[in-house]
């Protein structure tokens, strides 16, 4: 890059997440947000606000993005990279739309947002683009001149995102008694969602079994494999398992689940399991239930001893890396040759998404201001 610390055309950056409670009072209307229009049964509703109430109605996500706020911070006013970051979220305070007008009342006109999704897949990448598009159709409707938004690329294979999680691994490995290490198995777990979904992620040219959502989690999962091996010299067996599961039962999800996964490797005679959480940037609740929780008593109902490794978080190395992303995309933006950091087979993921990438459940507008097309 020509000039490693410039962000221009950029006059801000969005950090743009999924939001969570903060107190037993907003835990309904929460989930109330996150399943409009979803076809979410009633039951499930009341299951999920259950796990949350076992931790006092409060998820971690927001503080954890409060903690990555002032890393990048930190990492951007070490680098003398000028470029105020705001944060808004999908479904909770502080609400997309709002910090959006707020942007737009400092004077922001160029936003870059980056959203806490590592991966190709509707809900993961697309639906932010609509929230994007849904929000500014709002500002407009209120008379206020709207920003043009771009949205970083996925980052799932970017180096700082995954050393995190091979030094989490190693750490977890190293937990176990040492009777059963060197035999462990690394289950790489990620969000379930429908096969649907998934079979139509990513490009249309990647559509198929599984999409890109499978192969670049499974992509992911090879790289920290293979790291692990290097560094330990054992070649310890894999699987990518699913968790969180929310829709009807009759609609087919991506499996194994990770709890069906766990009795299995019992019964094959796996010594030990390390649970790696690849799908998930930090630590929020659906890790903290499905996995410390539920995977967790699984395991010990099983006999079986488990480990689960760390999410990247706020690790500052993860924090170097979206630097990077930014930098990376305001080059492309102002039409300098760029080297894209990815490591694996697939490469860098696209900058704007083309037609037909992860469809929508139904056909929705241009998004005016926003760098995607829906069709």
């Amino acid at each position: 890059m020509s000039d490693a610390l410039d962000a221009t055309p950029y006059d801000a950056l969005l950090l743009l997440s999924f939001g969570g409670p903060e107190g037993p009072d907003e835990v309904v209307p929460f989930l109330e947000n996150v399943t409009r229009g979803r076809g979410i049964p009633k039951e499930r509703l009341k299951e999920v606000g259950q796990h949350y109430f076992l931790f006092g109605g409060v998820s971690p996500i927001n503080d954890q993005n409060r903690a990555l706020l002032d890393a990048l911070r930190k990492d951007f006013a070490d680098h003398g990279l000028d470029l105020p970051i705001h944060w808004g979220n999908r479904n909770w305070a502080p609400y997309l739309t709002d910090t959006l007008r707020e942007m737009v009342a400092d004077g922001h006109r160029r936003i870059l947002v980056l959203a806490t999704s590592a991966y190709a897949s509707y809900s993961g990448c697309r639906q932010y683009r609509e929230n994007l598009a849904d929000s500014l159709a709002e500002l407009e409707a209120e008379g206020l001149e709207l920003p043009k938004i771009d949205k970083i690329r996925h980052y799932f294979n970017h180096e700082g995102f995954l050393e995190p999680m091979i030094e989490g691994v190693l750490q977890s490995l190293a937990d176990l008694p040492e009777d059963v290490r060197d035999g462990a198995h690394l289950a790489f777990s990620t969000h379930s969602i429908p096969t649907a979904s998934a079979d139509t992620s990513g490009p249309v040219e990647d559509h198929g079994e599984g999409g890109a959502y499978v192969e670049q989690h499974l992509e992911v999962a090879q790289l920290i494999a293979d790291a692990v091996r290097e560094r330990t010299g054992i070649d310890h067996p894999w699987q990518l398992v699913y968790q969180s599961r929310s829709g009807a039962p009759h609609i087919p999800w991506l499996e194994p689940d990770i709890c069906d996964h766990l009795e299995e490797r019992h019964a094959a005679g796996v010594p030990a399991v390390v649970i790696a959480p690849i799908g998930f940037v930090s630590d929020h609740m659906e890790v903290l239930y499905d996995l410390d929780t539920e995977a967790k008593a699984k395991a010990e109902e099983l006999g079986l001893p488990m480990r689960r490794s760390a999410t990247v978080g706020a690790d500052p190395r993860f924090a170097a890396a979206l630097r990077d992303l930014v930098l990376e995309r305001a080059s492309v933006e102002r039409g300098e040759e760029v080297t894209p950091c990815a490591l694996g087979t697939l490469g860098a993921s696209h900058n704007v998404c083309p037609v037909g990438c992860c469809p929508a459940r139904a056909p929705r507008p241009a998004a005016a201001g926003v760098d995607s097309p829906y069709a």
